[in-house]
């Protein structure tokens, strides 16, 4: 059921429009520009919250120890920094990530297990501890509901623009608001989320729903989006529920919970396509939809692949209706289909019907080219299933920002 069902209200304050949640940014001396570069996310107290990371199998620091602590299904908070991922940096990356919980912790008057600890930024330099642990003493220090915004700017790496997103729905005379924050811009083919990314709501959740939602939502968000198939070391995404709306628990199958579980999936979803609106260097937004699949695994294959090809991503940047490198695509992507009924609309234009070229006009293709949206769809021809992923094309800027991106 999507927004047009629930009414969704925008509401403001991205994290911390939720009640029970104060959010801080600080600058630490990170990031050479002097940009905040150390964030601190806070319930008033332990509330239920989940994870999933990213399945990397050379997983940061942070990660390790964020997965230790999530066990325990409660949070009283997050603590970020950018400027660098501490990701393979060995037991001294383990005891950094400790020290940020332990700083966290001790400024919040928690235990180090409730606060959960990421990192983003440059892979293989050691965390400079002595920098970050005055930032979060800072941050807590001004921890507030108004700041919201700030602590998204603090866990900005490569990101153009600020990706922040509330909403309130209502439900059985209750009202409920998820409000969410991300960072991302390369490095992105989640398998689980994107680099960094924080939900929040005042909805009273237990921890296997906080669990059971994000799961959910993640898989038909975050992981359907890539901008350049790279999965990162230190992808995190963390749902946490404070359940400060005041209610009883609620329970799943209800009214109630079946609309902060739409609400949940439209805020990861918003914060999805922001990453990719902000891949590097893209220039287009594009919606991939494979259709005709004979289930939903082989659909996501082979929209993914399309969606990965530097071949299909350069041809949308150029703006030429190369549809052929969409018939490629699908057709290594290992998902079956039936090369006779195969068929591809690009930006709307019919180029390929049964498995074979439709004469089209180059002009009014390259002039639908030119949006910064496009949508390119194929139907396989053996079955009822789709799925949609979303990209971004190649442009020359992303070779200019990740050719020198560490130095």
């Amino acid at each position: 059921m999507g927004a047009a069902h629930y009414g969704f209200a925008h509401a403001e304050g991205g994290v911390t429009a939720p009640a029970g949640f104060l959010a801080a940014g600080v600058s630490a001396g990170l990031k050479k520009s002097g940009r905040r570069d150390v964030c601190v996310l806070a319930a008033g107290r332990p509330c239920p919250a989940a994870a999933v990371f990213t399945t990397s199998a050379t997983a940061a620091p942070p990660v390790l120890l964020s997965r230790k602590h999530i066990a325990g299904g409660m949070l009283r908070a997050v603590v970020v920094n950018a400027g660098n991922a501490n990701a393979c940096t060995g037991e001294p990356g383990l005891t950094a990530a400790r020290a940020m919980a332990d700083v966290t912790a001790s400024a919040l008057g928690c235990e180090p297990s409730e606060v959960a600890v990421c990192s983003t930024g440059v892979i293989g330099v050691p965390l400079p501890v002595d920098l970050v642990t005055p930032g979060i003493a800072e941050a807590v220090e001004l921890l507030d509901s108004t700041r919201g915004e700030e602590a998204a700017e603090a866990i900005m790496t490569t990101d153009t623009f600020v990706k922040q997103v509330a909403l309130s729905v209502e439900a059985n005379g209750r009202t409920f608001t998820v409000g969410g924050m991300a960072k991302g811009s390369g490095m992105i083919k989640p398998d689980m989320a994107t680099m960094l990314a924080f939900i929040t709501t005042d909805a009273p959740l237990s921890t296997r729903a906080c669990d059971d939602v994000l799961r959910s939502a993640v898989a038909r968000s975050f992981n359907r989006i890539t901008v350049d198939s790279d999965t990162s070391t230190n992808d995190t995404c963390i749902l946490m529920a404070s359940g400060a709306e005041g209610g009883p628990t609620l329970e799943p199958g209800s009214a109630a919970y079946e609309a902060v579980e739409a609400a949940v999936l439209e805020v990861a979803t918003a914060l999805a396509k922001m990453v990719v609106r902000d891949g590097e260097g893209a220039t287009k937004f594009v919606t991939i939809t494979v259709a005709g699949a004979a289930d939903e695994v082989d659909a996501e294959r082979a929209a993914f692949a399309v969606a990965d090809s530097p071949l299909v991503k350069t041809a949308l940047f150029g703006e030429d209706a190369n549809w052929g490198r969409v018939a490629m695509a699908v057709g290594k992507s290992g998902a079956r289909l039936d090369p006779a009924r195969l068929r591809i609309v690009f930006a709307g234009i019919l180029t390929c019907e049964n498995g074979m070229a439709v004469a089209f006009d180059e002009a009014e293709a390259a002039l639908a080219l030119a949006a910064t949206d496009i949508v390119v769809e194929a139907d396989l021809g053996v079955g009822e299933a789709e799925a949609t992923v979303w990209t971004c094309d190649f442009s020359y800027d992303y070779v200019k920002i990740n050719g020198d991106y560490r130095t």
